[in-house]
C-alpha cells in the first residue's frame, strides 16, 4: 500500500504566483537562472539556486550559498509572497501544455516506504548532488523542489479529480513557456479520508523525477529520527496514463575514425537502414515506434531500424532503445564506454526537437546525432518492478513541474 499525508503547504499568493514559481533548480545553468531573474525580485530562483545573488564563479556547494537561499526565502515568506495553508490539505495540480494536460496530487510521500521499496526507484544517485539537496533542505527547514512520482491509474480517483477539477482553481497561470499551471486544495475532511483510502490500494509508487531529491529528504528524515514532518517528502503524484515523455537524443562530437561509408557499413550490421531525408521537414528524423531511431549525419537523415536478433532479450532494461544503441552502437562503434562521463557525447531533450540537432551538427560541434523513439511509461515502471536500473539519460518529461507551488515545511 502506499502511504500519503496531506500537509500545510506553504504556497504563493495567487496573483503573485507567475513571477514567484519557476523551472527546477537542475534544468538551466547558474548564468541562465540569472538572466531569468535579473528583474524579478520574487523569483524562486534566488532560493533554489541562490548563487545568482552572489559574484558570478562563486562556489555553488559554499555556505554561503545556501545561507543566501534560506535569507531569500525566509523574505518571500516576512513580505507575505508565500504563506502556509492553516491546516494539512491535499492539493491538486494540473499543467497544461500544448494538446497535453496531466493532473497531480500534491501529497507527503513516506521516507519510510521510499527505503523499503515500495516508492520505486529506476535510477542511482550521485553522492555530490544527494548531498546539495541534504544541505539544501536543511538549511531551509524545508523541501522546496517536488519529486515527481507516478500510480497505475485508478478509475476511481480518476473520477475524483475530474470533479474536482471541474471547479474554479485557487490559482491559475500561464508561464512564458506557454506552459499553464493551476492549482486546487482539498481541505474537506471527507476527501482527504477518501484519497487516503484509495491511495493504501495502490500497491506502490514510482520515481519519474527527483532521484535525488527523494534520497535526500529519506536521510533528512533519518538524520532527525522522524522528527517534525520530515517523515515525508514533497511529491506530485500522477497516474500512469496522463504523464508525456519525450525522446532523449544523443550528439556525438566524432565517428571514432571511421568514414562515412565505414560507419554506416558497421550500422548494418546492427540496423536495417531505411529512408533517406536531407531536413526534419521529413518525418524521416521521427522515429514513430520503439526500437526505431533516426540518424543525422552529413546533411542527411537514415531512418534505422534495430534487427530482431537483438531485441530478444526478456529483460525490460536491455531492450530499451538507449540500452540497444549503447550497447551495440556506441560502446564497440564509436568507441564511448560510459556515457556518464565520455566527452564524446551529449545529450539534448526532445522538448528542443530534431531541428536542434541538426543545428548543433551543421554548426561543425558535433559530426552526428541519433534522433530517439521516448521510453514509455511501461517500460520504466517494469524496469523499476524488477529492481532494475535504467541507462543514464533515457527519459524526458514534460512539462516540467515548477518550484513554488508548493514547499513542505519539515
Amino acid at each position: 500500500m502506499a502511504t500519503i499525508k496531506p500537509f500545510a503547504a506553504l504556497r504563493p499568493r495567487p496573483e503573485l504566483a507567475s513571477k514567484i514559481c519557476e523551472l527546477p533548480y537542475d534544468v538551466m545553468s547558474s548564468d541562465e537562472a540569472r538572466e531569468i531573474a535579473r528583474d524579478n525580485p520574487l523569483s524562486f530562483l534566488r532560493v533554489s539556486k541562490p548563487e545568482i545573488d552572489l559574484p558570478p564563479g562563486t562556489d555553488l556547494y559554499t555556505s554561503a550559498v545556501y545561507a543566501k537561499g534560506k535569507e531569500n526565502f525566509e523574505k518571500l515568506i516576512h513580505q507575505g509572497a508565500l504563506r502556509q495553508d492553516p491546516q494539512p490539505c491535499f492539493y491538486l495540480y494540473r499543467q497544461i501544455m500544448g494538446g497535453h494536460a496531466q493532473v497531480g496530487l500534491v501529497a507527503g510521500a513516506s521516507c519510510e516506504e521510499y527505503l523499503n521499496g515500495i516508492v520505486k526507484k529506476h535510477e542511482l544517485t550521485r553522492p555530490d548532488k544527494e548531498d546539495d539537496r541534504v544541505r539544501h533542505i536543511e538549511t531551509l527547514n524545508s523541501q522546496t523542489g517536488p519529486v515527481f512520482l507516478v500510480y497505475h491509474a485508478s478509475a476511481a480517483i480518476d473520477s475524483f479529480v475530474a470533479r474536482r477539477t471541474a471547479e474554479k482553481p485557487d490559482i491559475d497561470f500561464t508561464a512564458a513557456d506557454r506552459v499553464r499551471h493551476s492549482a486546487w486544495v482539498i481541505s474537506a475532511k471527507a476527501d482527504i479520508s477518501f484519497v487516503e483510502t484509495e491511495f493504501a490500494r495502490i500497491p506502490a509508487l514510482y520515481i519519474a523525477d527527483g532521484h535525488h531529491r527523494s534520497a535526500a529528504a529519506a536521510r533528512v528524515y533519518r538524520t532527525r529520527n522522524g522528527a517534525g514532518d520530515s517523515a515525508f517528502f514533497l511529491s506530485v503524484i500522477f497516474p500512469h496514463d496522463q504523464v508525456q515523455i519525450l525522446p532523449y537524443n544523443r550528439i556525438l562530437k566524432d565517428l571514432n575514425g571511421l568514414s562515412t561509408p565505414q560507419l554506416l557499413a558497421k550500422l548494418e550490421d546492427v540496423f536495417t537502414i531505411g529512408n533517406s531525408a536531407p531536413s526534419s521537414s521529413s518525418s524521416t528524423s521521427h522515429p514513430s515506434h520503439p526500437h526505431q531511431l533516426a540518424l543525422y549525419l552529413e546533411g542527411i537523415w537514415h531512418r534505422l531500424e534495430f534487427r530482431r536478433e537483438f531485441i530478444t532479450s526478456k529483460d525490460p532494461a536491455a531492450t530499451l532503445d538507449v540500452t540497444l544503441l549503447q550497447e551495440h552502437v556506441l560502446g564497440p562503434i564509436f568507441g564511448i564506454g560510459d556515457p556518464r562521463t565520455s566527452k564524446l557525447i551529449n545529450f539534448v531533450g526532445g522538448i528542443r526537437g530534431t531541428a536542434e540537432l541538426e543545428k548543433l551538427v551543421n554548426s561543425g560541434q558535433y559530426v552526428c546525432a541519433f534522433s530517439m523513439y521516448p521510453t514509455r511509461i511501461e517500460d520504466l515502471m517494469a524496469i523499476a518492478d524488477a529492481g532494475g536500473l535504467m541507462p543514464p539519460k533515457s527519459t524526458w518529461f514534460e512539462p516540467k513541474l515548477r518550484d513554488a507551488m508548493f514547499c513542505h515545511m519539515i
